[in-house]
This record gives structure tokens, sequence and C-alpha cells, in this order.
């Protein structure tokens, strides 16, 4: 399964399973367990654990160093789920001691063409990242959120869950779950209505939730006050918490 033009370290530690393409590089303290499949010229270096089933395709840069200018060559770490696809080109990088010395990404996410994942990157499930998708170091993306091509997400942003950014969108601060934003710098523009119904949301809880954008998003409120409304509406309908939660953890603000 291991392609006799591949070099892979001795070190490495992998399944019976895993298909190796040509050319590519696999170094010591890299874990990559059943099923996952690597295409040419792909470069994986360590300490990086990568689960099953996933798919890595060629030009692919995985588990090198950060570019953060602080990191000294402590052996930090990448770890990567099941059932990912890591198309052409994408770039991920091991974290920090400063932070977690960690970046890790969850399961059944697609990230394009060209996508960089900075050091201590925190990537959840269920997501899309689409071609030229730019994580800045110590971003947080939840669950079933998708961003759009050429996204570019500022160090220490929280992308919430089930959020949609359009082509080209610049984050300087956080979105709250939900929220579908746009543009230089990024605007909101209302809930992701269509996303949710799709997950299986009933019409009450979208709903709900709109009446919560309204709340952040149209009646004018500082974020405190806003709070108070969001608590009120939370106690009848618990899908509303994880925009509270969005508010309160918030260290750089929500977009505006």
């Amino acid at each position: 399964m291991i392609d006799s033009r591949a070099h892979v370290d001795p070190k490495a530690q992998l399944a019976d399973d895993v298909e190796v393409g040509p050319w590519t590089l696999i170094g010591p303290d890299v874990v990559i367990e059943s099923g996952t499949r690597i295409a040419s010229h792909v470069v994986i270096k360590g300490p990086t654990h990568i689960g099953r089933d996933n798919r890595i395709f060629q030009f692919a840069t995985v588990g090198d160093e950060c570019q953060d200018k602080k990191y000294d060559g402590e052996p930090t770490r990448l770890e990567i789920g099941d059932n990912n696809v890591i198309r052409e080109g994408c770039t991920l990088h091991r974290g920090t001691v400063q932070d977690r010395g960690l970046t890790s990404i969850g399961n059944d996410n697609l990230l394009m063409a060209y996508v960089h994942v900075a050091h201590d990157c925190i990537v959840g499930n269920d997501i899309v990242l689409a071609n030229n998708v730019a994580l800045a170091g110590h971003v947080q993306v939840k669950d079933h959120a998708i961003l759009g091509g050429f996204t570019a997400v500022h160090q220490f942003c929280q992308v919430g869950a089930h959020v949609m950014c359009g082509t080209g969108t610049v984050l300087l601060q956080d979105i709250p779950d939900y929220v579908m934003a746009n543009g230089n710098t990024a605007k909101p523009h209302g809930i992701n209505a269509e996303g949710l119904r799709r997950r299986g949301f009933t019409p009450e809880s979208i709903r709900a939730i709109k009446n919560a954008y309204k709340i952040i998003y149209r009646q004018g409120l500082k974020v405190d006050d806003a709070l108070l409304q969001l608590q009120t509406l939370a106690q009848q309908h618990p899908e509303v918490m994880p925009m509270i939660d969005a508010l309160r953890s918030s260290t750089r603000g929500i977009i505006r």
C-alpha cells in the first residue's frame, strides 16, 4: 500500500492498509490510522496524529512547524480526526507552547484546495472551508460552519456553529452561532435558516433563533442588555444558548 518511491520514516506508525503515493514524505512521530489514503507529493511531519478514512491530496503539507516567530522548535502537535478530505495544497500547522501546543481538526470536514489552518486552531466537525480559506492562529471554527472561498479569519476569532460566510469575507471579530456574514470587513446578513432546516431544526426553533438575531442586531442594544433579553428567550428555546455563549466568551467582540 506504500509506493516504493515514497519515503516513510521507520519511526512513523501507519496502519497496514494506509495508502501512500509516490514521492510523499512522512516523518517520525506521525501516526496514521486505518483507511487513510495519501496521494503523491504530500509532506507529513510530526508529532501528528491522523485518524481513520481520511483522504489527503497531492502537495498538501500536514503537521509542519508553525509560522509564529515565537516558535522555537518545541514538540507541539497536530491532531486530525476521521473522514476528512484535505485537498491539494492545504497547509496545516502544529500548535505553539504559548497556547495549547495543539492544532486540532475534527471529523467529516472538507478542506478545499489551498486552505491554511494555522497554529493552535480548533476546527470542529462537518465543516466546509472552501478554496483559499485562511485561518490565522488561535482561531476556533465550530461544527457545521461553511466559509466561502478566500475567507480570511483574524487570529483569536471564533466562528460559531452553523455560520455561513460568503466568498472573500474578512473576519476581524467573532460571528455568533447561526449567523450569515459577508464583506470586507464582515457584516451580518440574517441567520442561516436554510442550513438549519437541512439539519433538522424545527420551524419553531428557527423562529426563536431569528428573534435572537433581532435582539442582537436590530434593536440597537448594548451586549449586556441584549444578553438579558436572550436569557429570557432561552428559557423556552434552549437552542438560543449557543448565541448567548458566543457573546459571553468573545474576546474580540462580534461583527456588527
